[in-house]
């Protein structure tokens, strides 16, 4: 009988793009595990702490740093070196009082260094929704996190202001849902995926067609420059209300 399961083994050379290593010095790289994020939307933490921090010199080092607890993501200590880290997710180094944000750029996913009180809070994108037992809404969200909202009255649902695509602002490690925006025209966003993956800022107008699903809209989005751009909404991920809750980098 013949091996069960996915190859445990990924070539450098057709690597996700998103992931910023050598594709041509050495043949094998890491392959992330079955976690919260897909393979192409994620980075293997191994990776992060050795070829992007540059914590380690090889593998061995970095699987050390992970499993003595160094490294935390989300405010959780995490120990598997494959773990896959993805958009939005907060790597920190309390050793080193050093913390990132997993956030798009031209190249794919980046590292955006992060102050301590920023590194407490993450946004989560809300992907859709269902009503449970008992009238009660469940919100599930982009990073694989559910987050249940409790009604009081289902046949009269007063909070039942979420909707698919809206994001969320989470603390961590406690996961208390601070505040909630919806994707509408005016609000501040980025684009991960694309083209334009990477350019941020404010959303400019909507291009609805009849009998068009809402994910594969046309959104126009306007920089601080003044130069628009399009995508689809779903792939967008909004920032806030009118201003951003987290920091940016600066597109080049």
């Amino acid at each position: 009988m013949g091996r069960q399961g996915g190859s445990r083994h990924l070539k450098r050379k057709p690597a996700p793009k998103s992931w910023s290593i050598h594709r041509k010095e050495l043949v094998w790289t890491v392959k992330p595990k079955p976690g919260p994020h897909r393979i192409s939307n994620c980075i293997p933490l191994l990776l992060i702490v050795r070829d992007i921090l540059g914590l380690a010199k090889s593998r061995k080092d970095a699987k050390t740093i992970i499993s003595q607890g160094e490294v935390k993501v989300d405010g959780d200590t995490e120990r598997e070196d494959r773990f896959p880290v993805g958009l939005m997710d907060v790597i920190s180094v309390p050793a080193l009082e050093k913390a990132y944000r997993v956030l798009p750029s031209g190249k794919g996913l980046m590292l955006h260094p992060i102050d301590a009180e920023e590194a407490k809070l993450k946004l989560c994108r809300i992907e859709n929704k269902r009503v449970i037992k008992g009238g009660h809404m469940q919100l599930n969200l982009h990073d694989g996190r559910c987050v249940l909202v409790q009604v009081e009255d289902p046949k009269n649902p007063e909070k039942n202001v979420y909707r698919a695509l809206d994001v969320l602002k989470i603390g961590i490690p406690d996961q208390e849902v601070l505040e909630h925006s919806n994707l509408v025209e005016g609000m501040p966003a980025i684009i991960f995926g694309g083209k334009n993956m990477g350019r941020h800022g404010s959303i400019f107008a909507f291009e609805e067609r009849l009998g068009q699903k809402r994910r594969n809209q046309l959104v126009t989005i306007e920089d601080e420059d003044g130069i628009r751009f399009q995508t689809i909404v779903d792939l967008v991920f909004p920032l806030g209300h009118k201003k951003p809750w987290i920091s940016l980098p600066e597109v080049r």
